[in-house]
């Protein structure tokens, strides 16, 4: 077993060493390296927000996703305050208030991860749609019955039916396999 798991961290660690990196983006305080020519074309959607990372599929954009937990960019715009905020972060971090290390997280994110798995409520919304849907579905189905459908014919009753088995009874209908084979005529009862 030790060998194994030895085996497989050596393995990992080799390819692990020819994959290349990239540590553009890992620069500290410095944006990630871009052309002008892809600056310009995100720009409009990402206005002055700063670029950190490489994000989902090496688009300038932010997502709050468990999943990929490092957007490739900035949650909020580099303002006046957020940059003399992100100059201090460079300092000793012993010497930020809780406030300014809290409002240094909201620079460049915008949910925590227990804000991203807290229950939304969506299942109320689901629930109430569902119930309204069917609701509404009975509502049209009595309509249909009261004004469109025929009324029901008079074959259908109780009564009708059970005139139509003594008839058929009288009558000796079937007497081989049918309703009338099940009928004892001389003591005028069902057989059992």
């Amino acid at each position: 077993m030790n060998r194994q798991l030895v085996k497989s961290i050596g393995n990992l660690t080799a390819r692990l060493s020819r994959c290349q990196i990239s540590t553009s983006a890992v620069l500290g305080n410095q944006s990630a390296v871009l052309g002008q020519e892809a600056r310009d074309k995100i720009h409009p959607r990402i206005g002055n927000r700063e670029i950190v990372g490489f994000g989902i599929n090496g688009s300038a954009s932010y997502f709050d996703i468990p999943e990929i937990p490092f957007p490739a960019i900035r949650f909020k715009e580099s303002t006046g305050e957020n940059l003399a905020l992100l100059d201090k972060q460079a300092a000793d971090w012993k010497t930020l208030t809780l406030q300014e290390k809290k409002d240094l997280y909201r620079i460049s994110f915008c949910q925590t991860y227990a804000e991203m798995h807290a229950p939304t409520g969506d299942w109320k919304r689901i629930i109430s749609f569902f119930l309204m849907s069917c609701s509404l579905t009975g509502w049209i189905i009595i309509w249909m019955k009261l004004y469109v459908y025929p009324p029901v014919p008079h074959s259908l009753t109780q009564e009708w039916q059970d005139a139509m088995l003594e008839k058929m009874i009288a009558q000796r209908v079937n007497p081989i396999e049918g309703v009338s084979s099940q009928y004892d005529y001389e003591n005028e009862r069902w057989k059992n």
